[in-house]
């Protein structure tokens, strides 16, 4: 597994046409809403506004009326084994139409851009299991919200699956040694 340990923008012209690519951690829907309302606030002005993501088993993307621009993005996504991830592809049309191969080839470009130049790929190390009681829920959610949750159930106890790496498992260890009536499983 592979997580976006940093967020930067990249620029990418082609035939006059600027394309400026996004790449994000995204956990939830809310996520991917707060990014998209962002962006379409501070490029307004943009052509288009294409993105693709992944959130666990759920794969989505939008052309924004742009012929096949959100597909390339979510292949890229996919080819690279990310999840929790979300591209994001501002165009400001140059004057020159690209056509529909044109156009794919420019906007999976700019996604690829994204994860080989501006990104940290970084696998991780550990897959553990921590075991708590219902009261402890918000605890446990604030010290992992920067961890990559895959499985969350709710029996008798609170059980969440995470994935991380070795610098994350060691501060989450001292942390959860602090909280009371926590198992962990490794």
């Amino acid at each position: 597994m592979k997580k976006i340990i940093e967020e930067k923008e990249i620029e990418y012209i082609v035939n006059k046409s600027k394309f400026i690519g996004f790449v994000y951690n995204v956990y939830s829907i809310d996520d991917v809403k707060n990014i998209l309302t962002s962006l379409k606030n501070k490029y307004s002005d943009a052509t288009h506004i294409c993105y693709a993501y992944i959130i666990n088993q759920v794969k989505k993307y939008d052309d924004n009326q742009e012929p096949t621009a959100g597909l390339p993005i979510l292949n890229v996504l996919e080819n690279n084994t990310l999840n929790y991830v979300m591209c994001v592809v501002v165009r400001y049309f140059g004057g020159i139409k690209l056509g529909v191969g044109g156009l794919s080839r420019a906007y999976a470009k700019a996604c690829k851009l994204c994860l080989e130049n501006n990104t940290k790929i970084l696998s991780y190390g550990f897959k553990i299991i921590i075991k708590f009681e219902y009261s402890q829920i918000n605890q446990m959610d604030f010290l992992l919200k920067n961890s990559k949750v895959v499985d969350k159930k709710f029996d008798e106890d609170v059980t969440y699956t995470i994935l991380i790496t070795q610098k994350e498992f060691e501060t989450i260890k001292n942390n959860l040694n602090v909280i009371e009536k926590t198992s962990v499983i490794m």
